[in-house]
């Protein structure tokens, strides 16, 4: 009996063993303590997801170059997702409380080749140099530096680091690290054309008679076309002026200006207004009573420099098949904002853009543009308006033509505001939302 009442309890014992619940998983730690943790054995931390893609060669001149200081370099890289995009602007400043190390600290995310970070450098208690935002300020080649691979900007910060750091003067660029300032125009097909000359190449024969039938028309009009433009220019010299915002003389026809000559100049304002933002950054700290109207520059300009970062990416708007002009659009918007974010982190004032070009001087002027309407503009562009002309403004790429095989330049402000967002609002000049449209483009 007592055997059995023993078995019995056995089994009771292995039954309540097995349902007894098992503790939970641990949570993973958050991303910065992950870097912090991995900085302990490797001062470069490269995000999980790039590890295996990320070049060598940029890896090993990072590296090479973290060798010519006396100071520690912490530098870490990520992508440019949501998740990392939550982060705060100040992670170097809360990945060095974790550490507790004087150094230089280095963040730098990436998003469709496009680099961009924030670093802090910190010396060790009592010693005092130049600031590094000075040093990057005083950089005339800073804003020259290529974008679409990290080694070439995170080698120049921390020679900025060492003159800072040392007083030691900054070395030349390499050429190979500069970036080639470009001010054409359009310069060969973008990926939509090329698709596009795809499929129709891929029609029948009925498709092809229709290109030829439409190549011919195109020829017979533009071999028409001198005689006509001649006969308009007699007509608006003997019409003489004509009123703003109606049919004024206009400047002859352009092409719009490349993508890549905005994106450059939009690069040199998100520099600038990083700089900016931590010269703010820099007086609050010093600033005894942290005033409220600091901090709400601070998150003003955070703000539109994180949007400008976002278009500058070309993920919000991209192309589309009907609508080549996206990534010009975006490329304007992200040059805007960072302009803007600069104007708050400096002196707390928003211009708005001009809104005939948002690449033109800020939109300082109140102009009337037709019988009813004013809208701000430039110096340049609001005399073309007193003088009765309407100016010809930023031109995009529009499809056109049968099958949508042509493309013409037009004023921006003739796109459908539903495909472009951006330009709803004439690029934030009409109403000061330009960020907000990022961010809610970016949530859907």
């Amino acid at each position: 009996m007592s055997a059995r009442f023993a078995g019995l309890g056995a089994a009771l014992i292995a039954v309540l063993a097995f349902l007894s619940p098992t503790p939970a998983a641990a949570a993973p730690p958050e991303l910065p303590d992950q870097i912090a943790a991995a900085w302990k054995t490797d001062r470069i931390y490269i995000h999980g997801s790039m590890r295996p893609a990320f070049p060598k060669a940029e890896l090993d001149r990072i590296r090479a170059a973290s060798r010519t200081v006396d100071f520690p370099v912490y530098v870490a890289l990520l992508p440019r997702v949501p998740s990392t995009r939550e982060l705060p602007a100040e992670l170097p400043t809360l990945l060095q409380a974790r550490l507790g190390q004087p150094g230089l600290y280095l963040v730098w995310t990436v998003s469709n080749d496009y680099w961009s970070g924030t670093e802090k450098l910190v010396r060790p208690g009592g010693l005092k140099g130049r600031e590094l935002v000075g040093v990057q300020l005083d950089d005339e080649q800073d804003n020259r530096i290529v974008t679409d691979r990290p080694a070439p900007r995170i080698v120049r910060t921390i020679q900025q680091a060492a003159t800072a750091y040392y007083g030691r003067p900054l070395p030349e660029v390499p050429a190979g690290d500069l970036r080639e300032d470009t001010y054409s125009g359009r310069s060969g097909r973008s990926t939509t054309d090329k698709e596009d000359l795809s499929a129709f190449i891929g029609m029948g024969v009925g498709g092809v008679l229709g290109v030829i039938i439409v190549i011919l028309l195109t020829v017979r009009s533009r071999r028409k076309r001198p005689a006509k433009d001649r006969q308009n220019a007699k007509a608006r010299r003997g019409n003489g002026r004509g009123k703003a915002g109606q049919s004024g003389e206009v400047a002859a026809p352009r092409e719009p200006v490349s993508v890549s000559a905005v994106r450059t100049q939009a690069d040199r304002w998100i520099s600038k207004a990083d700089k900016a933002l931590r010269g703010l950054e820099s007086r609050i700290k010093a600033s005894r009573d942290n005033s409220l109207d600091l901090l709400d520059r601070r998150d003003d300009a955070a703000r539109r420099l994180d949007a400008a970062r976002t278009l500058r990416s070309s993920e919000s708007v991209p192309a589309t098949a009907g609508d080549p002009s996206g990534e010009l659009t975006a490329a304007a918007g992200a040059f805007v904002l960072a302009r803007q974010a600069w104007q708050v982190a400096g002196d707390g004032t928003v211009q708005p853009p001009c809104f005939f070009d948002p690449t033109h001087q800020p939109g300082t002027v109140q102009a009337a543009w037709s019988e009813g309407t004013e809208v701000p503009a430039c110096p340049n562009c609001a005399r073309l308006l007193e003088r009765g002309e309407t100016p010809r403004g930023f031109l995009v790429w529009k499809k056109s033509g049968l099958f949508g095989m042509d493309q013409s330049a037009v004023p921006y402000w003739t796109l459908d505001p539903k495909e472009q967002p951006l330009v709803a609002t004439g690029f934030g000049s009409l109403e000061d939302d330009l960020a907000e449209r990022v961010g809610r483009q970016e949530d859907k």
